[in-house]
């Protein structure tokens, strides 16, 4: 059977400029939600927000890259040349047929777009618009497609290039596609991972509408309390995390590290409700039973568990339910955690940036903690790490994600030699 591995990680998230300070802030259990800087939130009834500081210029990008892409898109280019970077590949010396991309997002270059937007009408003020204020780039901003077509065009990908977006699975679902990808021989090399940049005023405007995010405005920092009995709703984010996937056999001749081998992925709907969730988490349990079945391993073998942990109740309790649906009695043995207690939920990309944690978590025998659970939910009563992160060896971590339209997604991670 062809394994898929991680050998390259690239991470710009909240609170940290790259992996390494990514890593940090979790294990240290701090916070980077704070007050919303890239725009005037005072209208708004949620004005917090996990920003990434990112400067494109620092990071490398040209002036024409910069005025071309969306800052979504930016994130991701930058961490691709991390990803690729960090997995030594020269991407010239392999035959580009054989390396793809898969990219996820949930709202797409939807910051670009308003802008451009406000532009055109004079800020709402002009029904009928005059083209000759429009951007030459409108069209790569109103096709998501452009976005992993970049990260194709840097690194000269010329295999199977593929927008995912199916909202706040995405970044487990792209990844879990190019492995399948890997695992059914169509390429040997993939870049794949997630990116939004979410944090305008028309997409907080749309989560303030059905009361989603928090409105602990003057308390930021402690504001994402997944599985706490205060919690009062997720903190909007942005961000991005890209990885380098390989076939097992190929990585590990030219002496490739390996951070863990992708041993099973699977993705289910409920087919209920566009935001409602099953109080039973019926279809979340699914998913992880196929992703273990899928990663040939015994559901008692997970040694910790990345939650989606939003920090709504309807899905804190969804998702406690699904453990215990899934793995049985060893549901409270096994430590779960949210790290959107500390970097806020960005949508689309979260999953990815949730799969980088995990695969840190493994490298490093760490498991990061639920920051800012002082009061759990009595319905919520498996072991969420609350405050401090946890040493322990993790030979095989589970990773899920939950999304609006019902979509339920899992990923088992796991060292090679677990299997083999």
């Amino acid at each position: 059977m062809i394994e898929a591995v991680v050998t390259g990680i690239g991470v710009r998230a909240p609170g940290g400029n790259g992996t390494k300070e990514f890593w940090e802030l979790l294990t240290a259990g701090r916070t980077a939600t704070r007050p919303i800087s890239l725009f005037d939130a005072s209208p708004f009834r949620s004005r917090i927000a996990g920003e990434v500081a990112f400067d494109p210029v620092a990071e490398g990008l040209t002036p024409r890259q910069v005025r071309r892409m969306d800052r979504a898109t930016q994130f991701a280019v930058a961490c691709a040349r991390d990803a690729v970077a960090d997995s030594g590949l020269a991407p010239g010396e392999l035959d580009p047929h054989r390396i793809g991309v898969s990219l996820g997002t949930a709202v797409a270059s939807a910051t670009s777009l308003e802008q451009e937007y406000l532009v055109l009408s004079d800020a709402g003020r002009e029904w009928e618009v005059d083209p000759a204020h429009l951007s030459p780039y409108m069209a790569d901003y109103l096709s998501p497609g452009v976005m992993p077509a970049e990260l194709a065009w840097e690194i000269g990908a010329e295999g199977p290039v593929t927008m995912v977006s199916d909202g706040c699975t995405s970044g487990i679902d792209a990844v879990g596609h190019a492995a399948q990808l890997i695992q059914e021989g169509t390429i040997d090399v993939a870049v794949a991972g997630a990116t939004d940049a979410p944090i305008s005023p028309i997409v907080v405007a749309c989560f303030d509408a059905i009361k989603a995010t928090s409105n602990r405005n003057d308390d930021p920092e402690h504001a994402s309390r997944p599985f706490d009995g205060t919690r009062n709703g997720f903190v909007l984010a942005e961000g991005a995390a890209v990885f380098v996937l390989e076939e097992y056999e190929s990585a590990r001749a030219r002496g490739a590290h390996v951070y863990a081998e992708i041993g099973g992925y699977a993705t289910r709907c409920n087919a209920y409700h566009m935001t409602g969730l099953k109080k039973d988490g019926r279809e979340m349990a699914e998913a992880i039973r196929t992703a273990l079945d899928l990663a040939r391993l015994d559901r008692t073998a997970v040694d910790y568990v990345n939650a989606h942990g939003s920090g709504t109740k309807q899905n804190d309790r969804h998702e406690t339910a699904a453990f215990k649906r899934a793995l049985g009695p060893h549901a409270y043995d096994v430590p779960v955690s949210s790290i959107k207690s500390m970097v806020g939920h960005s949508l689309g990309a979260i999953g990815s940036i949730e799969i980088a944690a995990s695969l840190l978590a493994i490298e490093h025998g760490v498991v990061p903690p639920t920051a800012n659970l002082h009061t759990p939910d009595p319905e919520c009563d498996l072991d969420y790490v609350p405050l401090t992160a946890r040493e322990q060896r993790l030979d095989s971590v589970l990773t899920v994600g939950s999304g609006f339209g019902g979509f339920q997604s899992a990923m088992v991670l796991h060292t090679p030699e677990l299997t083999a």
